[in-house]
């Protein structure tokens, strides 16, 4: 508990709280209680609790370093901020740039943005950010890339004039002001920088952990690269420039890496790489010149250097000049006077302060050269419309010892402060006046006599330079003087204990000031003579450094560095110090460069960015609000709280503080419809004291605490309605629990008599049981009794019938017996009779045939006897008789053999016989000597052998009974085993099927998902692929305009206007009719598959790698012909002699000869194929119409004649030959006759027959050298009538083709030839292949050679699968290709067969060829348009350029799209490549040339993009592929594309069809997006939902308008019925009508959450509501329009939960829960967003604590979100274009007469 003290005598009471619904307010002037505790409150709750580092204060954004990088500076939030009005978001460095861009564009004034603050409170950095805006938002409209250019000079700057110091690691030494460029149209065209003040003595002199400037860092680290080994650099550590404050390095830098960016910055700035080497020899001369040793004299008046001493050595090397002169003038020194020049030794502090001074002009020469050097890369040529200025400068400085450099810098935060405020009041005066509110003057503190105490007449400045000018002025006098004259002004004091200090009492705060130093840094003496050495030098850079011609640059870079330029002249008498002094001191062109940057800020509208340093020790987000408001103070953010405190800082417009305060209304004032008289009535009646409020124009203004206030009032009227409310629901709730009781005592009692009476009805209903069992029982009973007398009975009767039927049975079988014994006795003998009838008749036959039998016999006898038949008989007979001789001869020598075999077995048989004898006996006498010993002993010995093999037995036997017994006991527990294994298997099984099902479910949908989003991924950067395409197609477009706008002078030549973009861009190739090779066809089944698939197919891969492999073989071969060829060449060459003029004659005559003959064969095979498969269809077709019995009479017609020509034809060929012999004779003897004029026709051998020559060049040049020859020749020699002259041409054709003819086959044999050694050479490498695996197998061990076989059979059987494959598709595609021809002939053949009919019988063959090729017997229209090549100009004109949609608006819909196919389709027919090729490109460039002309223009962009899509749909439609052909019917197959393969061109109209797509998107969301935000975050849809809180600046911005830009939920969804009408009236496909309404929707998704997530006005419980609201609506107006199925409302989600989440409780860790759950499509940083934001709408409500957004947090930390804060607006979604075939047949389409499109005939 704080304990405030209260003094109640001097009524000092403690400063009064803002109300809860004012903390953490974005704007400080709209807090009600305005003072220093308030404003550091606020800035702190938003600083620490909320993370926000950005706050307004009027017009002022406070920047509170984090010490952190946020993501909150993506393009995102710049697209986000751009077109944002200011206070319309939160507060942003994004946002106050945009306001500046803003009101240059609307107002046509320059602008400027102030950043300042102390050293490391973030000045560089937020001033880079706003830069790097206008980089972004104004980006150059040419190639030059110059906002690439002004942020490259960051880099460079930074390394050059930024340092470590102890507040900051990246401290800028110097202030800049960077004016950046626009033109007309508002693209920066260019920039140019000042530089101010630059800190020269930190090149010599550096304080306890700080560092020098970090370009000295990054080049020792990057010493030891190859082209930096002249420069001699080391370490850091090793130099004394670079090691006096101690550490070297910063944590986390690497200077090596910024180096590198340095460079690179240069390099994009234009410094060629030699100056940059200069750069970096003079900055490296600098560290030797600072580690030089001097060594002093022992008289202590003089110095001396080591001649051999390394780093002066360096030094002079690296600057180009002499060593020994350096030497000397270093500790040296020249003193002109009137009469003499003297050299006067230096002592040595005296050479250090020269060698010093030296090194910190040369370094601060440099820095201009550089500030010189960008400005030139940032200049423009072109004229500057106005532009934008950032002031990067340091802000107020106090340390424990301030000197020259704090004194300058807070001069010029005074003339910045002066500036300020004027500004401040001036707007504040502009707002009331505005207002027409009574003006009555504030009084703010003004600083004008604190800068008149620097700069006025004989001021601090004028008395410095004064003493400056004094031969021996000292610092203790100039401090003396400015006692004696300032000592009365009230902004100067003297301290007590210094008599070398002085205090100046500044707007911020007192600073004492040391003088020690002031003249010495006011002078900047650097002496000439070194300066003249230096102007010497051999290097051309360090030269021009220090010449004196740059005495005009202090106006455009006037800063110290730019202005400490030397002025030294010798010899001049008046002026004695002249070789020390500058012509102007550093103060004087501080202070005149200071008057023109505040002329420039003057002139233009100044913004104002405060950066703050929440502490001093670097933490990130740590607040000591000491420090605070000690910045806070001096940057001037309390004076403007104070000024507009003074006045009315409250300010509410009418219809807000209505909204707000309306529960303060009494009812019969609502009456009222004047809102304003309403506010007034109500003000008057609230606040009785007139001067706490006024009423403004549209504003109402309140006092200082008068809208706390008015909330206390509000708080208890809505107190005082709780209470009453209370009251009436406790009231109700306790009657509702009086009615709960009543009901439940009432249905107690039911259900208990309800029991009672059930139970009543039990024991009645059991009675009731009992009697009805006892009755049923009885009778069961007795129906017993009686059913056992009835079965008695029964049995009885039945025994006695079954008797009684069996003797009736056993009667009738005996008599069934007898009658089939007497039925067989009869039949018999009725046979028998049959039988002695039928043999009598056989006997009479036989007889009669006997007779007639001998009768034949006797004729027969009687023709035996002639010799014919005898004849007759032997012939047969004796080939019989030959046969049957060959038959006995092998049968004879098959007996020879037999006969021989069976001597050779016998004789065989005899010898063994006798041998076998032989061997008995032998025997016998063996036995005869003891055969019974012997046999005992074999006796035994068998015995043994028994008794052995028993005892073997036996032992196998119980071993086999063994292992019986144990295989037996083993497969027994085997069993067991399995048994138990199948159980558990099915167990598994079991289990393993549910798992599986589940996890193969999940796994497909996984699989499937991720298919999607990759294809999805691909399809979107092809997508952005096109459109980057397209729009470098628009970029280059735009140069080629402007180029033709600079350079359109007399001598410049234009490029014809008519090229086409799409020739110059991409070059599609014409489609011909040439055959595709396989490897085409694969890469078009890749196509159509589609990429997944495609990538899967591994058939399609092997066969593209075996592609490769015959493309290989092919080009070795094709490389072995050449070089044959060249050898032959190359022999010809040496063999044939020199020919004369008419050799070349003749031989080109003969080439033509030969190419036109070698056409003439490829024709003649051509007609010979279409004149046999003609034949063959006629055939058919006569054989069908035979079969169906009609008239073939055409049909036979047509063979006769075309045999008859055919026979015409050989006999021609014929005598054409015969007549050869006599003309080439003829010839002979005239060429002898006729030595000089030789005849080019006679001519039979054609040896330069296989030259290559253009087929069109050689039939002109044979038509022309026929046209000569009919001319010249007469052959009136040989014939009169020229009879022979005409066969003899004849022949000469015949003999050509036949010389082709021959010819081709020979090339064919020796390809054959080659193509067989390439086989065998093959071969051979297949065998060395093989050889070389079967060594390598026979090193493995088994199994490896088996898998290895396994595994060379496998790819053995792929390749022949492959192989097959490819056959099988080469045949498929042969396959459609005949039936596509045999279609065609067949219905030339009908066409022919009814003109064959209708003509009469004596037309021939030319009058058949004419009838197939005009095919005019009906009139119908074939779905063709024929135009002529000059007329597609005026086609596409017509059709293109200049239709309107509006014109078709009755007609088919995407009419141009069928009238353009139906044209390709006649070009196609007549087999006119580049007319199908010229008019496509035509189409492509007329339709980009309308949309770049109506870029803005929904309907032009739709209707082209319907009209491309039915393009590529019918091209794809009409293709003649089967896959798009399977919804066509029969006549539209009819329609289809007979010659051209239009692949490619599909291609680019789908590409055309994705760039006006992505326009169409473009324009659509440039007209929906102002209306978003109003629509669905501001506008009230649900009226009176939403208190409206205190806006403060919000609304505010001086680039608004004026009108009322607010718009309403019905606006959007009137826009989006607007596309959807045009889009359908248009014909657009559904399924892209469904794609633009998903990205619509995105956007609006996208666009409403960002700024949500930006404004914290918005993020309250009332805004949920509305966007629910709002979401609903949308989501109707889709199912309204059959537009749900789009997933538009799925890119909703993010909006749906952000809504979810604003009304959501925000308590407990069970919300925290819910909240992590539900927001799945917010990311953490989001959720934290909207957390932080979410503004409590009254008292009531409290806001969401830090702890809860902890506990978020914590929870999320295992979600791997993106670090992207805001939704990308730009983001567009891959397109797809399904396919969707038209059912219109092309005869169907009438053309209006409005399209002017008569010079089209219909075909």
């Amino acid at each position: 508990i704080l304990e405030y003290p209260i003094d109640v005598q001097r009524n000092q009471l403690p400063f009064l709280r803002n109300p809860d619904i004012l903390v953490g307010e974005n704007d400080l002037t709209a807090l009600s209680y305005l003072h220093e505790p308030a404003v550091l409150h606020n800035l702190k709750v938003r600083f620490l609790e909320s993370n926000h580092i950005y706050t307004y204060c009027g017009i002022v954004l406070v920047a509170i370093n984090p010490y952190e990088q946020l993501p909150i500076y993506g393009q995102d939030v710049i697209y986000a901020y751009s077109g944002q009005n200011m206070g319309d978001m939160d507060p942003h460095i994004f946002a106050v740039a945009e306001e500046a861009y803003k009101q240059m564009a609307r107002d046509e004034k320059n602008q400027s943005i102030i950043v300042s603050g102390e050293s490391g409170a973030g000045k560089t950095v937020s001033a880079k950010y706003a830069m790097r805006y206008f980089a972004t938002v104004g980006g150059s409209a040419s190639e030059t890339n110059i906002e690439e250019k002004v942020l490259a000079s960051s880099p460079i700057m930074e390394a050059i004039g930024n340092a470590k110091t102890t507040r900051n690691d990246n401290s800028s030494r110097f202030g800049k002001y960077i004016q950046i460029g626009f033109d007309k149209r508002y693209h920066i065209i260019g920039a140019n920088m000042r530089t101010y003040l630059l800190e020269k003595s930190r090149v010599v002199f550096q304080a306890d952990d700080e560092r020098n400037y970090h370009i000295f860092y990054q080049l020792c680290a990057a010493a030891g690269l190859p082209e930096f080994k002249e420069l001699a650099l080391t370490s850091a550590e090793d130099f004394f420039y670079t090691s006096q404050g101690g550490d070297t390095s910063i944590e986390g830098v690497d200077d090596a890496e910024d180096f590198e960016k340095t460079r690179q910055a240069f390099t994009l700035l234009g410094v060629r790489e030699s100056h940059q080497i200069s750069i970096f020899k003079i900055i490296a001369s600098i560290l030797h010149l600072g580690s030089v040793e001097i060594q002093a004299e022992r008289d202590g008046d003089s110095c001396s250097i080591s001649p051999q001493d390394e780093h002066l050595s360096n030094f002079c090397r690296l600057l180009g000049v002499e060593h020994s002169q350096m030497e000397h003038w270093l500790c040296h020194r020249k003193l002109v006077t009137t009469s003499e020049t003297y050299v006067k030794t230096m002592s040595l502090q005296q050479v250090i302060n020269a060698r010093n001074a030296l090194a910190k002009h040369i370094y601060a020469q440099l820095f201009s050269w550089i500030v010189e050097h960008i400005n030139k890369a940032l200049h423009t040529s072109l004229k500057q419309h106005s532009f934008i200025g950032v002031l990067d400068i340091y802000g107020f400085e106090t340390f424990e010892v301030n000197s020259f450099e704090q004194f300058c810098i807070n001069y010029a935060n005074e003339k910045l402060q002066q500036q300020f405020n004027s500004h401040v009041f001036k707007l504040e005066q502009e707002e009331y006046m505005k207002e027409q509110i009574p003006w009555t003057l504030i009084d703010f503190y003004d600083n004008q006599p604190c800068i008149d105490l620097i700069e006025a007449k004989l001021g601090i400045l004028d008395l410095l330079d004064e003493e400056c000018k004094v031969p021996k002025g000292t610092d203790q006098n100039w401090a003396q003087k400015l006692y004696d004259r300032h000592s009365s002004s009230q902004h100067f004091q003297k301290p007590r204990m210094s008599n070398t200090a002085f205090i100046i009492v500044h707007f911020a705060d007192k600073v004492e000031y040391l003088s020690d130093g002031f003249l010495e840094k006011n002078r900047d003496t650097v002496y000439e003579e070194q300066i003249n050495i230096l102007k010497a030098s051999k290097f051309p850079l360090v030269a021009d450094l220090f010449h004196d011609d740059k005495d005009p640059v202090p106006a455009t870079t006037s800063g110290k560095g730019s202005s400490s330029k030397i002025s030294i002249r010798s010899a001049r008498p008046p002026m004695k110090a002249s070789n020390k002094e500058h012509k102007k001191t550093v103060g004087h062109q501080f202070r005149t460069s200071l008057h023109l940057l505040m002329e420039t800020l003057n002139a233009t509208t100044p913004h104002y960015v405060r950066c703050i340093k929440p502490n001093d020790e670097k933490l990130p987000f740590h607040f000591d609000p000491k420090r605070a408001v000690q910045q806070l103070r001096a940057c001037g953010v309390l004076e403007t709280i104070r000024i507009s405190a003074a006045g009315y800082p409250s300010r509410w417009a009418y219809h807000d503080f209505f909204n707000r305060y309306r529960v303060l209304v009494k009812k019969r004032e609502l009456a009222n419809t004047d809102k304003k008289a309403i506010c007034r009535s109500v003000l008057e009646n609230l606040i009785k004291d007139p001067d706490k409020f006024q009423f403004g124009r549209t504003k109402i203004f309140f006092r200082a605490g008068q809208v706390a206030y008015l909330e206390k009032l509000r708080a208890d009227k809505f107190r005082t309605a709780t209470i009453m409310i209370q009251k009436t629901v406790r009231g109700w709730l306790q009657k509702v629990k009086y009615h709960r009781l009543k009901g439940a005592t009432i249905t107690l009692q039911r259900y208990c008599r309800g029991h009672l009476a059930r139970r009543l009805a039990e024991h009645l209903r059991r009675t009731r049981a009992a009697v009805v069992l006892q009755k049923h029982y009885r009778m069961q009973r007795a129906r017993q009794a009686y059913q056992r007398v009835r079965r008695a009975a029964i049995v009885i009767q039945a025994f006695t019938r079954a008797m009684f039927v069996r003797r009736t049975y056993r009667q009738i079988l005996m008599e069934h017996k007898a009658t089939t014994i007497q039925k067989h006795v009869r039949g018999w003998m009725a046979r028998r009779h049959f039988r002695q009838l039928r043999d009598a008749a056989i006997v009479i036959q036989c007889a009669f045939r006997m007779l007639k039998a001998r009768r034949e016999l006797k004729t027969l006898r009687i023709e035996a006897r002639s010799a014919e038949h005898l004849k007759r008989l032997n012939v047969g007979m004796e080939n019989k008789v030959v046969q049957l001789q060959r038959k006995i001869d092998e049968q004879n020598k098959e007996f020879k053999t037999l006969s021989e075999q069976l001597s050779m077995t016998t004789s065989t048989y005899t010898m063994e016989v006798e041998r076998l004898k032989k061997e008995l006996a032998h025997y016998q006498q063996s036995l005869g000597e003891d055969p019974s010993l012997s046999l005992q002993e074999e006796v035994e010995s068998l015995r043994t052998e028994l008794q052995r093999a028993h005892s073997e037995r036996k032992i196998l036997e119980d071993a086999h009974s063994r292992e019986k017994d144990e295989l037996r006991k083993r497969v027994a527990d085997l069993e067991q085993e399995n048994a138990l294994l199948k159980d558990e298997k099915e167990q598994l099984n079991n289990q393993i099927l549910c798992q599986s099902k589940d996890e193969f479910a999940q796994n497909s949908v996984k699989e499937n998902l991720l298919m999607k989003k990759e294809l999805e991924e691909e399809r979107s950067r092809y997508q952005n692929l096109v459109k980057e395409y397209s729009q470098l197609e628009q970029r280059y477009d735009n140069l080629r305009d402007e180029m033709t706008i600079i350079k359109q002078t007399p001598g410049h030549r234009r490029n014809p206007s008519n090229q086409s973009s799409l020739e110059s861009d991409s070059n599609y190739p014409s489609i011909s009719t040439s055959d595709i090779g396989d490897t085409e066809d694969a890469l078009q089944q890749v196509e159509e598959i589609g990429l997944e698939k495609a990538a899967m197919d591994m058939t399609v891969f092997l066969k593209l790698q075996k592609r490769v492999r015959e493309l290989e073989q092919e080009r070795k071969k094709l490389q072995v012909q050449l070089e044959k060829r060249e050898q032959q060449d190359s022999k010809k060459v040496q063999v044939e002699p020199p020919q004369t003029d008419i050799d070349l004659d003749l031989d080109t005559d003969l080439a033509y000869n030969s190419l036109k003959r070698q056409e003439l064969e490829s024709e003649n095979k051509k007609l010979k194929n279409d004149l046999n498969e003609l034949r063959k269809a006629v055939a058919d077709q006569a054989m069908q119409n035979n079969s169906s019995h009609s008239s073939p009479d055409s049909y036979s017609l047509l063979l006769n004649q075309l045999k008859l020509a055919h026979e015409e034809l050989e006999v021609r060929k014929e005598e054409v030959l015969i007549l050869r012999t006599q003309i080439v004779s003829a010839d002979q003897w005239r060429l002898a006759g006729r030595n000089a004029e030789p005849n080019i026709n006679a001519r039979s051998s054609w040896p330069n027959s296989e030259k290559h020559v253009d087929q069109e060049d050689a039939i002109e040049a044979y038509h022309g050298v026929c046209q000569t020859n009919s001319k010249t020749e007469d052959w009136g020699y040989l014939n009169e009538d020229g009879e022979l002259g005409l066969a003899y041409q004849g022949l000469k054709q015949v003999a050509r083709l036949l010389e082709a003819q021959l010819q081709a086959q020979s090339l064919e044999h020796e390809e054959e030839m080659e193509h067989l050694k390439s086989q065998l050479e093959a071969l051979k490498e297949e065998m060395d292949k093989q050889q070389q695996t079967f060594c390598q197998t026979l090193l493995l061990s088994p199994e490896a050679q088996v898998e290895f076989g396994i595994q060379q059979e496998i790819s053995r059987l792929t390749n022949e699968n492959l192989d097959l494959k490819e056959l099988v598709e080469k045949l498929e595609k042969n396959e459609r290709k005949l039936k596509k021809q045999l279609k065609i002939y067949m219905k030339k053949a009908q066409d022919l067969e009814a003109a064959q009919a209708l003509a009469q019988s004596e037309r021939k063959r030319h009058e058949l060829n004419r009838q197939v090729t005009v095919q005019r017997k009906e009139k119908d229209f074939q779905g063709m348009l024929e135009y002529h090549k000059e007329d597609e100009a005026l086609l596409i004109r017509n059709l293109v350029t200049d239709l309107k949609p509006q014109m078709l608006s009755g007609a088919v819909p995407c009419l141009p799209a069928y009238i353009l196919y139906m044209c390709i389709r006649h070009a196609d027919y007549t087999n006119d490549d580049l007319k199908v090729h010229s008019l496509l490109t035509s189409t492509i460039n007329g339709i980009k040339k309308v949309l770049k002309k109506h870029n803005d223009d929904f309907e032009m962009t739709s209707f082209w993009l319907s009209n491309t899509c039915r393009l590529l749909h019918c091209l794809k439609q009409y293709s003649g592929d089967e896959g798009f052909m399977t919804q066509n019917t029969a006549k539209q197959n009819e329609h289809c594309l007979k010659n051209f393969d239009l692949t490619e061109y599909r291609q680019v109209l789908s590409d055309l069809s994705i760039q006006i797509y992505q326009q169409l998107i473009k324009i659509a969301e440039g007209m929906l997006q102002p209306m978003i935000v109003s629509a669905m975050l501001e506008n009230e849809s649900i009226q009176g939902l939403s208190g409206v809180k205190p806006t403060g600046y919000r609304k505010r911005s001086s680039s608004m308008a004026d009108g009322d830009n607010s718009y309403c939920l019905e606006a959007i969804i009137r826009q989006m019925n607007a596309f959807h009408t045009v889009m359908c009236d248009q014909g657009l496909d559904p399924e892209i009508i469904l794609q633009v309404f998903k990205q619509l929707f995105y956007m609006i998704n996208a666009v409403t959450l960002n700024n949500l997530l930006l404004r914290k006005d918005v993020c309250s419980w009332s805004t949920g509501m509305q966007l629910r609201y709002n979401i609903s609506q949308l989501e109707e107006w889709l199912r309204g329009r059959n537009l749900h199925q789009s997933g538009a409302v799925q890119t909703m989600e993010p909006l749906i939960q952000a809504a979810q989440l604003l009304q959501l409780k925000k308590k407990t860790q069970e919300d925290a829960e819910a909240i992590c759950s539900l927001c799945t499509s917010l990311s953490t940083q989001q959720i934290v967003k909207i957390l932080n934001l979410y503004t409590p709408l009254n008292e009531f409500e409290e806001r969401v604590t830090v702890a809860f957004i902890r506990t978020i947090q914590a929870q999320l930390q295992e979600r791997n979100d993106p670090q992207q804060l805001l939704l990308d607006a730009k983001h567009m979604f891959p397109v797809v274009f399904p396919f969707n075939p038209s059912s219109l047949t092309m005869d169907s389409i009438h053309i209006p007469a409005c399209l002017n499109l008569e010079f089209l005939n219909e075909v």
